[in-house]
C-alpha cells in the first residue's frame, strides 16, 4: 500500500516506533540500506526558503544511494502554470518520491491524492512533522524511552510547530504542553486531533497562557520564532506579545533538573531565547539539527519499504508486498 507522511499522525504509534528505530540505526550505520540505488531520483521542492531541510534531505537521498533533485522557487509550473493534480502524475512517472516544502496543507493532500509514489512533507503552514522526528530522536539518545516524558512548548503557539508536537509527540506517548498567549493558541480542531492520539499512547495534551503551569517539572523545553516567513511586517509587535514567553535561564530552572532545551532553528537570540540557554549545556539544538537527515532517512526508507518501492527491500517486506 502506497504510504505518505503529511501530518505527524500519518504514522501510527507503532509505526512511529520503527522510523525513530530505523534512524537510530541509521545513524550508527550511515549507509546500511540503499533503497534509492540506481540512483533514483527524489524531487525535494521549496516553495519556501530553507537551510536544514535543504542540506538534510539532499545529504540523506544521497545516502541511500539516490539523486536528489532540488527545484527552487520559481523553478517550475507547479500550482501556477500546471496543476498540482497534473505535477503530481508528471512527478509519479519521473521520480521514487516527492518532498515538499510549501504554504497550504491543502496542495500536499492534492499532491498526494493523484501521486504513486510516495510524498513527504517538508513543512506547511500547519504542520512540521519531520522536524518532530529528529526531536523524538534526540530525546530518545538522552533519554532512553521518552514515552512519560514531558515536552512543553512555549511562544506563538498557533503555529506548524506547535501542532506537530502535539500530534507527534503524544504519537510516542509523551506528555505535551503548550503555553502561549490567549491569542495565539492552537485551533480546537488538533487539540482534540491530539487527545485522540493521546488515549491510544498514555500521553496527554496541556493547553494553557501560564508559562509557570507549563514549565513545572518538564523535560524538555521547546520554542520556536516568534516571526515565521510572511510575518516579517509584524516583527515589532509578535516581540512585545511573546516577550512573557521568552525561554531564560530563570524559566529552564522551572523544569526538571535534567532538562534539555530545544529548537528547529534559526534562532534569534534575545527574543525567543536567552544565548545562555541555547550555547549552554542543556541545549541540543546541534545534535537536534543533525539528526534532520538520519530521521528523514529513515523515514524515506521506512515509506519505500511499506509501500514496496525500495529497491534493497528487505526480504520480509517484499514477501508482505509481492515479488514486483
Amino acid at each position: 500500500m502506497l504510504r505518505h507522511f503529511l501530518v505527524d499522525t500519518d504514522l501510527s504509534p507503532e509505526e512511529q516506533e520503527q522510523v525513530l528505530d530505523l534512524a537510530a540505526a541509521l545513524k550508527a550505520d550511515r549507509f546500511s540500506r540503499r533503497p534509492l540505488a540506481g540512483p533514483q531520483t527524489v524531487g525535494v521542492i521549496f516553495d519556501k526558503t530553507s537551510t536544514r531541510t535543504r542540506v538534510s534531505f539532499a545529504t540523506g537521498v544521497a545516502d541511500l544511494g539516490g539523486n536528489p533533485l532540488i527545484i527552487n522557487p520559481g523553478e517550475s509550473q507547479l500550482g501556477h502554470k500546471e496543476s498540482i493534480a497534473d505535477s503530481s502524475r508528471v512527478f509519479s512517472r519521473m521520480l521514487a518520491a516527492v518532498v515538499w516544502r510549501t504554504f497550504e496543507q491543502s496542495g500536499l493532500e492534492e499532491m498526494a491524492e493523484y501521486s504513486s509514489v510516495p510524498v513527504i512533507n517538508a513543512l506547511s503552514d500547519d504542520y512540521h512533522p519531520c522536524q518532530i522526528l529528529a526531536d523524538l530522536l534526540t530525546l530518545r539518545e538522552r533519554f532512553g524511552d521518552v514515552k512519560g516524558l514531558t515536552l512543553t512548548y512555549v511562544g506563538d503557539a498557533a503555529n506548524n510547530m506547535a501542532n506537530s508536537y502535539m500530534l507527534g509527540c503524544v504519537t510516542a506517548g509523551m506528555h505535551v504542553r503548550i503555553a502561549g498567549p490567549a491569542s495565539h493558541l492552537p485551533s480546537q480542531e488538533v487539540i482534540d486531533a491530539a487527545r485522540e492520539r493521546a488515549a491510544e499512547t498514555g500521553g496527554s495534551v496541556l493547553v494553557t497562557s501560564d508559562m509557570a503551569e507549563a514549565l513545572a517539572g518538564a523535560h524538555a523545553v521547546v520554542t520556536d520564532t516568534w516571526v515565521s516567513m510572511g510575518q516579517e511586517d509584524q516583527k515589532g509587535d509578535r516581540a512585545e506579545i511573546f516577550r512573557p514567553y521568552s525561554v531564560t535561564s530563570e524559566a529552564m530552572a522551572q523544569a526538571a533538573g535534567n532538562a534539555v532545551f530545544l529548537h528547529c532553528l534559526p534562532a534569534y537570540r534575545g527574543n525567543e531565547v536567552t544565548a545562555e540557554v541555547i550555547d549552554g549545556p542543556a541545549s541540543l539544538v546541534w545534535d537536534e539539527a543533525e539528526n534532520r537527515v538520519h530521521a528523514q532517512k529513515a523515514l524515506l526508507t521506512w515509506l519505500l519499504d511499506s509501500s514496496g518501492l525500495s529497491s534493497d527491500r528487505p526480504d520480509a517486506l517484499r514477501r508482505a508486498g509481492g515479488q514486483q
